[in-house]
């Protein structure tokens, strides 16, 4: 019989394309403070390590100093406007599928994002797949983001014993699975900036047509 495994998803960049949205959001704070706008490849490079570093690239580029005050201040007004913001952001293709067919066949899924925690129910909400996920770990839900492993690991303690693995996009996302010990499936198509060869991982995967199939086949999975 297959095993059931532990699956732990990251958000943006991996199940859903949300820079569209987080650009939209930048840009609006961008302009109430008096900066001009930036590009969508300039916001969507920033994405991947929470909010305050997402505001901290935005002063950056700005010329504006990151560590000021006005740092909190945008915080805060990019937050109020990102809880909601879903207009934009779009699912990958087939990644539903995916995760339905995941879950039918019996395996925990977990979410574990550095979004924060309102935009991220948000979301799940607007895409109808709260239901899907045992548990879901934000970026303001510990002290710590990723790269430290302890969201990661606290969602795998949510979601019970068994063997798990970390699907995510990015570079911070493969060190996040290194750093929790997790094997790492890397999803091609979302924000990384390194090329695929340089990231550690076990699995790449370009198309979520192909995940069921990888994950029926892991040795600890596959049916005996």
């Amino acid at each position: 019989m297959t095993k059931p495994a532990t699956l732990i998803f990251d958000l943006d960049g991996t199940l859903i394309d949300s820079a569209p949205d987080i650009h939209a959001a930048s840009n609006a704070v961008l302009a109430e403070h008096g900066f001009a706008p930036l590009t969508l490849p300039q916001v969507r490079s920033f994405i991947g390590q929470g909010v305050p570093h997402l505001v901290h690239c935005l002063l950056a580029a700005s010329e504006a100093d990151p560590r000021g005050a006005l740092h909190e201040k945008m915080v805060a007004d990019f937050t109020a406007r990102y809880e909601t913001a879903v207009g934009l952001t779009a699912l990958y293709p087939g990644a539903r599928a995916a995760l339905e067919a995941l879950r039918a066949k019996g395996h925990a899924l977990g979410l574990c994002t550095n979004k924060p925690l309102a935009p991220t129910m948000a979301v799940l909400a607007h895409f109808g797949l709260t239901d899907l996920f045992g548990t879901v770990i934000g970026g303001d839900s510990l002290p710590v983001r990723k790269p430290d492993p302890q969201p990661l690991l606290k969602a795998l303690w949510a979601l019970g014993d068994g063997r798990a693995l970390y699907i995510g996009d990015s570079e911070v996302d493969a060190q996040t699975a290194q750093a929790a010990g997790l094997p790492f499936l890397l999803f091609t198509e979302g924000y990384r900036k390194t090329p695929v060869a340089d990231l550690p991982h076990s699995i790449a995967f370009s198309d979520y047509a192909m995940l069921e199939g990888i994950v029926a086949h892991l040795p600890w999975v596959s049916e005996e």
